[in-house]
């Protein structure tokens, strides 16, 4: 399990891997043309479409990614941090949505953390 340094505050969050569909092209899989490091092991995804696979877990009611480990809000990390499919590479810790998502599990945004 590889994740960023203890400065990034999303080590202790996860809330996006909790809030959130995660939907990409399956050419992200393990193998794939545009996988990262090793790719999205398939068996942690479900297809949607033929051009679209889900993250496990993330349309679950509550949502909760397969992937994710630990407790939100406390200590979180990503078993597949480095293949991690792109929407997780580009979410954004300053956009609105984490707001929303740390909002849902009680936390406050990361602007009002001093």
């Amino acid at each position: 399990m590889s994740n960023p340094g203890m400065s990034n505050p999303c080590v202790g969050c996860g809330a996006c891997c909790a809030a959130f569909r995660v939907d990409f092209h399956p050419a992200e899989l393990a193998g794939g043309a545009f996988a990262w490091e090793a790719g999205v092991p398939p068996e942690m995804t479900v297809p949607v479409t033929a051009r679209l696979v889900r993250m496990a877990g993330t349309d679950a009611s509550p949502p909760r990614c397969v992937a994710l480990l630990g407790e939100v809000g406390v200590a979180v990390a990503c078993r597949i941090y480095a293949a991690r499919p792109s929407p997780c590479r580009e979410f954004d810790i300053e956009h609105a949505a984490c707001a929303r998502a740390r909002k849902r599990h009680g936390l406050p945004p990361l602007a009002e953390r001093g």
